[in-house]
Formats: C-alpha cells, sequence, structure tokens
C-alpha cells in the first residue's frame, strides 16, 4: 500500500516507496529537481490557460469556468483542463511549468514557496470546506478519542487535511505519529500515511487503512461504496476554512497583469455559479455530464449538496451544522489573511515527513502578506458584488473575519 511502483527492484535498486518520494521532497528534492538544466521544462511563453487539476471537487471553480466558457468571456484562450491523479505530480508538472493555472492544498504554496523557492502566488481560494474523515463502518471508532493504535491515511503531509486532523487528534489526548506500516504503536498513538485521493476508499474497504482524511467526492464514494462512514466533517471542525487555493505563478501576476486579472475574473463569476448552482454542477462535473471527475452524478451531488442528514446530526459528523450554517462545500473566493496565519501557525506544529527546519523561520503576517496576489481577486469581487451574498460573508465587513475552531 506504501509503495509507489509496485514491489520488487528497479534498474537502480529497491524502488523507492510513495513516502520516500515524498520525505525527499519535502527536504528541498524539489528545488533540486527544479533548479534547471536540460531536463526542465520549460513554460510556453504565450496566454493560453493550462489548467492542472486532481479529480476533486476543490477544482470546481476552475472547471465551471471551463465548462461554461468564463475564460474565453474574457477573451482567453484555453486548454481542456489535464486530470492529475495525485498532488506530488501536480507540484512537478506545476513548478516545470506545464500549468499556468492549479488548484493547490493551501499548506501546498507555502511550503513551495518557502522551502523549496517556487515562485507560486495565490490568487483566490478555491472553495471552503469539502472535506471530512472516513473510517469503517463497522471499526467501532465513534470519536477522535477512538483512533489511538489505528492507521489514518492523508493526501499530502502539506495539506488542510493533515492539519485539521492532526488539530483534532491532539484535542483528543492522541499523538500523531509517521512510523512503518506494521510498526508497534502505543494505545495513544495514531500512525499517517501518504495515499493518493483514490486510491482511499479501495484501502478503507479492503482493510489497509482504518480511516482517511480526503477531499470529495472520495468520502461520498467512501460511504456510498466502500462501507465507510463520516466521522466528522472538516469543515465542522474549522468553520469555513479553505482548503484548495488557485494559483498561478509569480511570472504572470508580474509579466501578465491583464492576464491575471482576466484569469481571476472568470474563476470568481464560476464560483458564484457554483455557490448557487450546487446541483447543476454536480451534474456538470460527473460522468454524467462533463466527465471532469469520473464518478456518477449521484455521487458528485452526495459530495456537494449532501450535508442536512439527521444521520449525521445523531453521529455528531456535523454537530455546528445548525449554528454555523455552512454547507458539505462551499466556494468563496476572497482570501481571508486570518486564516492564512491560523495555517501557517497550525504548520508549525503538524507531524510531516522530511526536513520541516523551514517552518521555524516563517512569520504568520509575512507570509500572509507576501503569499497572496490580493489585488486582483479584490477587484474581481467589486465587479461581481454577488459573491457578498454569500452566508459566510460577514455584512459588515466582507473582507474580514474571525477564525472559529471546534475540534
Amino acid at each position: 500500500m506504501d509503495d509507489c511502483c509496485g514491489p520488487g527492484t528497479g534498474p537502480f535498486g529497491p524502488r523507492p516507496t510513495r513516502r520516500h518520494v515524498l520525505d525527499w521532497m519535502a527536504a528541498g528534492g524539489l528545488a533540486a529537481l527544479l533548479a534547471g538544466g536540460p531536463a526542465r521544462a520549460q513554460a510556453p511563453d504565450d496566454e493560453v490557460v493550462r489548467i492542472g487539476y486532481l479529480p476533486i471537487t476543490d477544482a470546481t471553480a476552475l472547471l465551471v469556468a471551463h465548462a461554461l466558457g468564463f475564460f474565453e468571456d474574457e477573451g482567453l484562450k484555453v486548454e481542456p483542463p489535464t486530470l492529475i491523479r495525485g498532488w506530488a505530480p501536480m507540484v512537478e508538472g506545476f513548478a516545470a511549468g506545464k500549468f499556468n493555472l492549479v488548484h493547490l492544498l493551501k499548506p501546498i504554496p507555502v511550503w513551495m514557496r518557502y522551502n523549496n523557492n517556487v515562485p507560486v502566488k495565490i490568487l483566490a481560494w478555491g472553495h471552503t470546506n469539502g472535506s471530512a474523515l472516513v473510517v469503517a463502518g463497522q471499526g467501532g471508532v465513534t470519536s477522535f478519542a477512538d483512533l489511538g493504535g489505528k492507521q489514518i491515511a492523508v493526501p499530502f503531509w502539506y495539506s488542510m487535511h493533515n492539519i485539521v486532523l492532526q488539530l483534532a487528534l491532539r484535542s483528543a489526548g492522541l499523538k500523531p505519529v509517521i512510523k512503518p506500516q506494521g510498526d508497534a504503536l502505543a494505545p495513544d498513538e495514531v500512525n499517517l500515511q501518504i495515499l493518493q485521493p483514490p486510491e482511499m476508499p479501495p484501502a478503507l474497504a479492503a482493510g489497509k487503512i482504518d480511516g482517511y482524511i480526503v477531499a470529495e467526492p472520495f468520502n461520498a464514494l467512501g460511504e456510498l461504496k466502500a462501507g465507510g462512514r463520516i466521522l466528522r466533517f472538516t469543515g465542522d471542525i474549522w468553520k469555513n476554512h479553505p482548503c484548495c487555493v488557485v494559483a498561478t505563478q509569480e511570472e504572470n501576476t508580474t509579466r501578465r497583469p491583464e492576464w491575471t486579472q482576466k484569469v481571476v475574473n472568470a474563476v470568481v463569476r464560476a464560483e458564484i455559479h457554483a455557490s448557487r448552482n450546487k446541483k447543476d454542477v454536480a451534474k456538470l462535473l460527473s460522468a454524467d455530464g462533463r466527465n471532469y471527475l469520473p464518478m456518477p452524478a449521484a455521487v458528485i451531488e452526495r459530495a456537494i449538496g449532501h450535508y442536512d442528514d439527521p444521520a449525521y446530526a445523531a453521529s455528531g459528523a456535523n454537530r455546528n451544522r445548525a449554528a454555523w450554517g455552512n454547507g458539505r462545500i462551499d466556494f468563496q473566493p476572497w482570501p481571508y489573511p486570518s486564516a492564512t496565519k491560523l495555517i501557517v501557525e497550525a504548520m508549525g506544529k503538524t507531524v510531516v515527513g522530511g526536513d520541516r527546519t523551514f517552518l521555524d523561520r516563517l512569520d504568520p503576517d509575512a507570509v500572509a502578506r507576501d503569499l497572496v496576489a490580493y489585488d486582483f481577486v479584490r477587484r474581481a469581487l467589486d465587479r461581481f458584488p454577488e459573491w457578498k451574498a454569500d452566508p459566510s460573508v460577514n455584512p459588515g465587513d466582507p473582507f474580514d473575519r474571525q477564525e472559529v475552531l471546534s475540534p
């Protein structure tokens, strides 16, 4: 389960495991890989929008903007989005210039920019909420406190999933660890491993892991096809938290500001549309629509809209729904600095594979100022003021909020 290439050895010795590859990248291997030389891919020097995405609902804004022609409405040329199966190849493809518009888990640009010197800029939030912790339906786990001694999969070390999971584990008195599979665990230890999102439901169904935390629609798929049960939605732990953000290379914000503004205009318009038309968007994205997410419409509809369920309320999966008024996934593009600061602070407490010493040098306020290109999204939001109707937006000051946690 941890082997990225299958068992056995390769032509240069033992094949590396996925964990070895990701730890190597986290330790700065990505920077070495992209340092230059003839093997490095060169970004095309044109203004065609090239989208890379994982088959998760986090990509909704980019996919809706493509499907409904919002990029073309801005006068942009756009290629069909490229589906990528995992975060590591997405990061490598973006850093090498294969894509100029992607969605990335919010901690990934922090890691890329400040550990690997990859000049990435966040343009907007891609969505809020949209993830959950799924456990085996018959495994006897009814709360985070029951996860001691268990094996839990996360999609990437530098992910909101890893941050929120570990926040909740620590609140329950448990210790997240990263140990080889098969090593003994203390009763208060929870062992973490990396799995790509499509691999998680089959691993749970086969009993190879006890749970996973990931973006939709793989939680809905786990419920419907893998005997899984939602233990807790992440949006019920951190109110309207960001998960994936929309990102581009920094040079696009400096060399091509008009192009960047048009891109952000299309993305903001797509988020407003998605927020107001969740069921239609689910059908559009599904295999029964444009097949951006190769799953049936019923799975995508559950992943996007199925939240007000008495069973979730009874189990405590969404205990704050009535008070917070959020959805299973929501679409609000403004990148609140308060959330960026909290993420940087939380990353300093989060167990990850590889060298994490760069985190000790980060100042949350400085990161919030440097990582995000606010001007483009601010202008787009002024152009499309309908975004203020989102229930998560503070009507007194839509560009400010207080972060709310309830682990």
